[in-house]
């Protein structure tokens, strides 16, 4: 019988300095808030798992090698807290079973592994970036899967966590206005959108866009995503399914309702 295999992604968020005093109720009401919009994000995606663990802790699966890093850089972009910010460790790679057959409070499995030491080693950091993928430690991989891209895992490793310091050092760059013209950039995709919206004239606006590097900033992250969906349809070639379009129509769904709630992001 032919092994079936299933290409999923996963992060493990924690929070920054959430032991701060008076900040463990609001976080926990926030995380509760966060897996509610994540759930409404991906209600059209397929099988997804989400779920806010002890404490400040939140755990996503789903199916979709760059699905996982979709949500957690919009999740990071209109986080609420910011002396409190989220960092996620990062896993992906497939699966011998259907998603919905998880229970992931109980689920062990090699690529929940990674994903929790690359959360470990963010942890560890003082100068913490907010996202770290984890390929080496754990999983081997199938060897019958077509394309063995599992065997060059340690260089993607190396790739995608150079480009996320990179992509890091530019955002930790950003003034307050410029991270704002940023982040409503990706919901907007208009840069005249965005001055209405903060009430900026458009000279403003394009003035904030290119002195925050968000084009670049942006780049890394569309760029991220295209080769992770390159690798997942290569991997499953003959399957059903275009991981690009998938991935395209989980932005059209954040984005429609991050603009639907566009009131409360301004707050933030």
């Amino acid at each position: 019988m032919k092994t079936k295999h299933n290409p999923i992604s996963i992060f493990i968020l924690d929070v920054s300095n959430s032991s701060a005093e008076d900040m463990g109720d609001k976080l926990t009401v926030y995380l509760d808030e966060m897996v509610k919009w994540i759930t409404i994000w991906t209600k059209n995606h397929g099988q997804v798992k989400v779920k806010h663990r002890a404490g400040d802790e939140i755990i996503f699966v789903s199916n979709g090698y760059s699905t996982a890093y979709i949500i957690a850089f919009y999740v990071s972009r209109f986080w609420k807290y910011r002396n409190h910010k989220p960092y996620f460790g990062l896993s992906f790679g497939d699966i011998d079973r259907e998603l919905d057959e998880v229970d992931i409070e109980t689920w062990i499995h090699p690529l929940i592994k990674q994903a929790r030491y690359a959360n470990d080693l963010l942890k560890q950091e003082q100068n913490r970036l907010p996202f770290k993928f984890e390929l080496d430690q754990f999983y081997l991989g199938d060897r019958n899967i077509p394309v063995l891209y599992n065997q060059f895992r340690y260089e993607f490793e190396t790739l995608f966590n150079t480009i996320l310091q990179l992509q890091h050092t530019l955002i930790k760059e950003q003034t307050y206005i410029q991270e704002l013209v940023c982040s409503f950039y990706l919901i907007l995709q208009q840069q005249k959108a965005v001055g209405e919206l903060l009430g900026k004239t458009a000279p403003t606006i394009s003035s904030h866009f290119k002195k925050g590097k968000s084009e670049e900033v942006l780049r890394t992250f569309h760029e991220l995503i295209n080769v992770l969906n390159s690798l997942q349809k290569n991997s499953f070639q003959g399957i059903a399914g275009n991981p690009m379009e998938t991935a395209e129509r989980l932005h059209d769904s954040i984005r429609s309702h991050l603009m639907d709630n566009i009131n409360l992001l301004l707050i933030n």
